[in-house]
């Protein structure tokens, strides 16, 4: 029952190796048969002489993890460190393709219908000196699924996905909330469970999983690299004391079962992670240690990486022209594309804003409902400044146009889904020198708009737009600032001010939680293979629409006269979202209708497409050698990375041409 690549999976993957030979990952914030070893036999890697046994690599403090429940989880922050401390059904490798992790089979004989996963026996629990804890079985997956979808233990995260999918999951999610809290924490996923009645899944025995879904989704399989469908041991909830303890476990007090535990964690400067010695791929090549130092900004992180104390380092804009300007630079020769990052950014504005004391931002909250102020940023911001933050040598490559990122799905035909949202808005492709999407007359004609229709319901102008970074990190502020100049270039000071302000340790609880943002710049990669990851995160009144709930906060909107026409158009935008979500016979009509319904979002600006990461680095580590997911959360996971103690140059890579252009500059 091995599961084979289709047709549209292998264009994807196409595209994915496409990607690798110019990307990059991180923060602009400056934020299928296979089995055994998934890493590339045709990569670069340095002979087993100069391989680095201790890696240290570095991450920006803002980048801090916030829970070490990978259930739990939606921030890309967390899983980069989680996914290579717990494993999952799938991984993927290399080339993008899923292969088996702790599935060693997995498949559909129904066309998506119901989905098989077989695991492999001998997979150990751990506790975080690799002592053996317990075996991992089939029930471990069902306490996982079964925290996902209890509304008391896990807070609604992780839930969309499984609801789009599992039958029974929302109602037992419904279920869950009407017990007391007390109540639904107490509940399991053992056999003649609530859970067992409610939802499909069934564990026939100790290594199978089914998956009985609600329609046919012959893309499941897609989401079995991400968190929702991680396994969680019955016996590390009892031995903690349950569902409390479980959310404040830390790397001491929780079970491990993939390729290191943390053995040292110094919040906000230094994560150790040790190779675990009862790891089920005993082929895998794996560091015996792995550092993470946290640091304040790039430029630290770049000093570290000169003097050899890290064996990476993402570079900023003033890093990559300083060494790509100069032949003579001792690492001229050493720039090579970043990791390919398979994130879309995006401005999602906040559309019930507070100010500092906690009332509402009645100015900025009447501004941003209004269509023409929108569309005024839509046509009128060039972003080009703000991308060469993250590309000195190319910034156009980092022009985003979609919602969706590009090469997540294709039709049976092989076209790409963003080009039916470009067709669908009448959107020429991108030409390498100039954003496509900028209008001067549009942009100054919905301004003059936005300016009569506000001022006559009380706005006044300039509109302050409050834009937070974390306080430790330089690099964010240095974007701030030419991202506030961006603004003003663009905008005018006499109709928007960028206010940047700062948060001490979390985003979330410092600024989104108490809704302080005007908006935020963030990025969203892929649980699965399907517009419907995307498009279903900002949905109206639907509280598993994570966007919806945690940034823009359109269901708290309160319908009045300045709103009513943001709140129509967010129905209109779900209901055709609904629509395309109901067509599962025909992948072609399901993928045009879901570009409808992107485009309608687009040519309404309720979220503004930003930019993509495709950066530089300087590398000890040879990133073709990284797992390159489209969806799931395991592209950070530290396994079978190779490694080179001298670094890989831009020649072995390919760009060499691409950076002695520099020169000439």
């Amino acid at each position: 029952m091995k599961k084979t690549v289709s047709k549209l999976l292998a264009l994807a993957m196409a595209a994915s190796l496409v990607l690798s030979g110019c990307g990059g990952s991180g923060n602009s914030g400056n934020s299928e048969e296979t089995t055994g070893a998934s890493g590339s036999e045709e990569s670069t890697s340095a002979s087993s002489e100069n391989e680095i046994k201790d890696l240290v690599i570095p991450r920006l403090a803002s980048r801090e993890l916030e829970t070490f429940n990978i259930l739990y989880t939606q921030r890309a922050e967390d899983g980069e460190n989680l996914t290579s401390l717990v494993d999952g059904l799938l991984e993927s490798n290399p080339k993008g393709e899923l292969v088996p992790c702790i599935a060693e089979e997995w498949g559909t004989e129904d066309g998506g219908l119901t989905w098989t996963f077989k695991l492999r026996e001998g997979v150990k629990w751990v506790d975080v000196n690799g002592q053996e804890k317990a075996d991992c079985v089939a029930q471990d997956f069902a306490t996982g699924l079964e925290w996902v979808l209890n509304f008391y233990k896990n807070d609604s995260s992780n839930t969309a996905m499984p609801i789009e999918m599992i039958k029974g999951a929302k109602e037992y999610y419904e279920y869950t909330k009407t017990l007391s809290e007390e109540e639904a924490k107490a509940l399991t996923a053992g056999e003649g469970s609530k859970f067992r009645e409610m939802v499909g899944l069934e564990t026939p025995d100790d290594y199978t999983v089914i998956y009985h879904c609600i329609t046919e989704k012959p893309y499941f399989d897609s989401l079995a690299s991400y968190v929702a469908l991680y396994p969680m041991a019955q016996g590390m909830v009892d031995e903690l004391g349950g569902a409390d303890a479980v959310r404040s476990m830390n790397n001491e007090t929780m079970w491990y079962n993939g390729c290191y535990t943390m053995t040292s964690y110094i919040q906000g400067n230094e994560k150790i992670f040790t190779k675990n010695p009862m790891y089920w791929d005993t082929e895998a090549k794996l560091f015996d240690t792995v550092t993470v130092k946290m640091v304040e900004s790039n430029d630290v992180a770049f000093q570290l990486y000169q003097t050899g104390d890290v064996d990476y380092v993402q570079l900023g804009e003033a890093q990559v022209n300083t060494i790509a300007k100069d032949a003579n630079n001792e690492f001229h020769d050493y720039l090579v594309p970043d990791v390919p990052s398979h994130f879309s950014y995006q401005v999602q504005f906040n559309y019930n804003k507070n100010k500092e004391d906690g009332t509402p931002d009645t100015n900025w909250n009447t501004a941003i409902a209004n269509e023409a102020f929108r569309l005024s940023w839509y046509y009128g911001i060039d972003f080009t400044n703000y991308w060469k933050r993250v590309n000195a040598i190319n910034p156009m490559s980092c022009e985003n146009n979609f919602y969706t990122m590009k090469g997540l799905v294709y039709t049976s035909d092989g076209t790409d889904y963003t080009d039916l949202v470009r067709k669908e808005m009448g959107m020429t492709d991108e030409n390498g020198t100039t954003p496509i999407r900028l209008d001067a007359e549009k942009a100054e004609q919905y301004k003059q708009q936005a300016i009569e229709e506000l001022t006559a319901q009380g706005v006044t102008f300039p509109v302050e737009a409050d834009f937070y970074i974390s306080a430790s990190s330089q690099t964010a502020l240095d974007s701030a600032n030419v991202l506030a100049q961006v603004f003003s270039d663009c905008l005018g000071d006499d109709y928007v001010k960028l206010n940047i302000k700062t948060y001490i340790q979390s985003s979330r609880n410092e600024v989104s939680v108490p809704h302080l943002h005007s908006f935020m710049i963030n990025g969203w990669g892929a649980d699965y293979g399907d517009p419907q990851n995307y498009l279903g995160q900002m949905t109206y009144g639907e509280d598993n629409a994570y966007y919806s709930q945690e940034y823009n906060y359109i269901n708290e909107v309160e319908e009045t006269e300045a709103t009513k026409a943001l709140i129509d158009t967010y129905k209109e935008f779900t209901t055709l979202v609904n629509e395309a979500n109901a067509i599962t016979d025909d992948l072609d009509a399901r993928y045009a209708a879901y570009a409808k319904a992107e485009a309608y979002m687009l040519q309404h600006a309720i979220v503004l497409p930003c930019y993509y990461q495709i950066g530089w680095c300087l590398s000890r580590v040879d990133n073709d050698t990284k797992m390159q997911p489209m969806f799931g959360s395991v592209g950070d996971k530290m396994k079978n990375w190779g490694s080179n103690a001298d670094g890989y140059t831009s020649e072995e890579k390919g760009v060499a041409e691409q950076v002695a252009a520099m020169v000439q500059e």
